[in-house]
């Protein structure tokens, strides 16, 4: 069975590692579909965010990443998925997200979503969050893989008025 697991990861996080090397385990493959998300300006290209995650997740044979920018729905029908995965931290994200469940069952009776409880130690974590850490000069190194917290302080040292 595999399972699409959807998101703008800017940066991709230590939740989102969790969620997906617990979906690797539960689904014969689980592709992380990288999307654009038109109310958000990302920090990182797609490009870099699928390299981010790539290196992420070598260590996991059954994941793949890919990028789409249509209806999630239109890529799991094309590459034969059954599941879409989904992290919840906290009662909004469970707002959100059971709405967007429902809304993808009226336009997919075929895909199921699965809801995953992030681990408690990053029911907090968000790549909003860590980009604003960041941006304030935190630190993040235990937030985001060690390359992707080099690439997110190298990009705001750029920003960083001198």
């Amino acid at each position: 069975m595999i399972a699409i697991y959807p998101g703008s990861f800017d940066p991709i996080t230590l939740g989102h590692l969790d969620i997906i090397s617990r979906g690797s385990r539960l689904f014969e493959q689980v592709v992380v579909l990288v999307s654009s998300n038109p109310n958000k300006v990302p920090l990182f290209s797609t490009a870099k965010r699928i390299a981010q995650i790539e290196a992420s997740v070598s260590h996991l044979g059954n994941v793949a990443v890919d990028q789409y920018d249509g209806l999630t729905i239109t890529y799991a029908h094309r590459h034969k998925a059954q599941v879409l995965l989904r992290g919840l931290r906290v009662l909004s994200d469970f707002e959100k997200e059971l709405q967007m469940a429902h809304t993808n069952k009226t336009l997919a009776n075929d895909l199921e979503t699965l809801f995953l409880a992030t681990a408690t130690e990053y029911s907090f974590l968000s790549s909003s969050l860590v980009k604003e850490i960041a941006r304030f000069g935190g630190p993040i190194d235990h937030l985001v893989p060690n390359h992707v917290a080099r690439d997110v302080y190298q990009c705001y040292a750029q920003t960083q008025p001198a």
